[in-house]
C-alpha cells in the first residue's frame, strides 16, 4: 500500500518536501458533472437564466478557482500556472451539463488539485447561476481524468 505523503512519521499533516524532484511540465485534467432537469440546460444554451451567461461565468469562476487552490486547500504549493482552460458542453436532453479543466505547470509538484478545484468551482457556480430557476441541480461526479509529468502518468479507465 502507498504510503500517504502528506503525513510526518508521527501521523501529523505536513506539506510534502519537493526540494529533490525535478521540474517538468505537468498537466492535469479534472471534469465535473451537473444534472439538472432538461428544461433548466435549455435555459442555459439558450441564455435565459436569470443571472445571464452560465458558462462563461462557470468558465471564469473555474479559471480564477484554479490560480487560488493553494489558498483553498490547505497543504497545496502554490504554483506558476502556465494554462488554465474550463470548457464547458450542454447536453440539454440529458439535463447534463459536462465541465472539464485543464493545468499545466512546469515545477516541481503536479496540478491536479488546481484542475480539481476549477472543475469544482465551476460547476458550483453553474449551480449558482440557474439555483433560481431549479434549487435541486445536483454536482453527481467531480473527478480526475489524467495526469502527465512527474513520476508517473495516468489516465482513468473507461467506465
Amino acid at each position: 500500500m502507498a504510503q500517504l505523503t502528506h503525513l510526518d512519521d508521527a501521523g501529523n499533516a505536513r506539506m510534502v518536501d519537493v526540494g529533490d524532484k525535478a521540474v517538468t511540465t505537468r498537466t492535469a485534467t479534472a471534469q465535473a458533472l451537473v444534472r439538472m432537469t432538461p428544461a433548466t440546460a435549455r435555459a442555459i444554451l439558450a441564455g435565459d437564466a436569470p443571472k445571464g451567461d452560465v458558462l462563461g461565468t462557470a468558465r471564469i469562476a473555474g479559471i480564477q478557482a484554479a490560480k487560488r487552490t493553494s489558498d483553498l486547500i490547505p497543504l497545496c504549493h502554490p504554483l506558476a500556472l502556465e494554462k488554465v482552460s474550463v470548457d464547458c458542453e450542454v447536453d440539454a436532453e440529458a439535463g447534463l451539463v459536462r465541465i472539464v479543466a485543464t493545468a499545466r505547470v512546469t515545477a516541481k509538484t503536479g496540478v491536479e488539485m488546481e484542475a480539481l478545484t476549477a472543475a469544482s468551482v465551476a460547476a458550483l457556480t453553474v449551480y449558482d447561476m440557474v439555483k433560481g430557476i431549479e434549487r435541486g441541480v445536483e454536482i453527481a461526479e467531480v473527478a480526475l481524468l489524467e495526469k502527465s509529468g512527474g513520476r508517473a502518468d495516468w489516465r482513468r479507465p473507461p467506465r
